[in-house]
């Protein structure tokens, strides 16, 4: 709205004691050569700015919202290890005190056990409010009531999908934030240096106006009242925009510079989180297809073992342990894996899924 505004016209008005008396001029300047055309211009690519900033803030909300989801999923996959790891100790606890009372063992392991039970229902309580505050953390995002539940389904454990990195970079080209701002940027700058070619052309004053009140109108050698008007225009001799033009094409060349290196510096981010999400997406596979499976078998058979007398209790307290381990460690690549997926799809500038 202000590039489209034309210049306000003058109004003079003059009254004198010679004749005439009166006089009435208006002055309004015409601007030429495309001037108001070329600011309308640069309006459209400061507003094209603002769209781009638009998107970089969506995408922004789309990584936190991201990432609080899944940092609800994860904090709900350790209370429910714990809640697991809590039903294990309970039945070790079962175990031992049945072993105690047939004479097989000493109060010793006993109260071996009920400490692991007493350790196990406090870490799942812990887990039960650090899940409360994550899912207070995603509502807040969401603008949500803070105890709003949300059935998150099974999208924490999906491998994200198979990508290529060539499409990637190609796609980040088009859409990552920094490059689509700089590029606005230079098209401002380029409509700026429109414009200061455009101002070489010097602007029109039109004038027209009347004199008044002559008492010597029609007498020889008198003034004559009656319609008057002039043009007039600033002579471009010495000051033609010159540094101003070459400050513009000087900051052309600057942000085709800085363009030139934000790609190559997004192509670097991009390769670096695709390489990053291959390798969380491996150690997932290897936690989900090999660790775990292993694990809760040498648990089962310690467990096992201990109920026929065939192993002391800090056996099946290790086993226990590395099952917990191992599946905390599958929890974190899990949360690790998508992180990396998020960072990948925050650096291409475009949703991936």
């Amino acid at each position: 709205r202000i590039a489209r505004e034309l210049p306000n016209p003058s109004i003079f008005i003059g009254a004198t004691r010679d004749t005439p008396h009166d006089s009435l001029f208006f002055d309004q300047p015409l601007e030429v050569g495309g001037q108001r055309q070329r600011r309308i211009d640069i309006a459209q690519k400061i507003t094209g700015l603002t769209d781009v900033d638009i998107v970089a803030a969506e995408r922004r909300v789309r990584r936190a919202v991201r990432d609080a989801y899944f940092g609800l999923a994860y904090a709900r996959g350790v209370t429910r290890q714990q809640a697991d790891a809590l039903k294990l100790a309970q039945r070790l606890q079962s175990i031992a005190q049945a072993r105690f009372q047939a004479g097989d063992i000493a109060q010793l392991e006993v109260t071996q056990a009920d400490l692991e039970v007493a350790r196990a229902q406090a870490s799942y309580q812990v887990a039960q409010q650090e899940e409360n505050v994550a899912l207070s953390d995603l509502n807040a995002l969401l603008n949500e009531p803070a105890s709003a539940p949300w059935d998150l389904g099974d999208e924490f454990s999906s491998l994200p999908p198979a990508l290529l990195l060539s499409d990637l970079l190609l796609r980040a080209g088009d859409s990552n934030a920094e490059i689509a701002r700089i590029g606005q940027e230079k098209r401002v700058q380029q409509s700026q240096t429109s414009l200061l070619r455009a101002e070489r052309v010097p602007t029109l004053d039109l004038e027209f106006g009347a004199d008044m009140n002559s008492h010597q109108q029609g007498l020889p050698g008198g003034w004559d009242a009656g319609g008057r008007g002039q043009i007039s225009m600033t002579l471009p001799l010495f000051s033609r925009n010159q540094g101003e033009i070459a400050q513009s094409l000087a900051a052309e060349t600057a942000l085709d510079d800085n363009l030139a290196a934000a790609r190559r510096a997004v192509d670097a981010r991009v390769e670096s989180a695709y390489y990053d999400l291959d390798a969380r997406r491996t150690q997932v596979r290897l936690y989900h297809d090999n660790l775990i499976p292993s694990s809760q078998r040498l648990e089962e058979m310690a467990e096992e073992s201990y109920r026929v007398g065939k192993a002391n209790i800090l056996t099946v307290l290790g086993a226990q342990h590395d099952v917990q381990q191992v599946e905390g460690g599958y929890l974190d690549s899990l949360l690790a894996m998508q992180s990396a997926f998020a960072q990948l799809e925050e650096a291409v500038g475009a949703p991936l899924d």
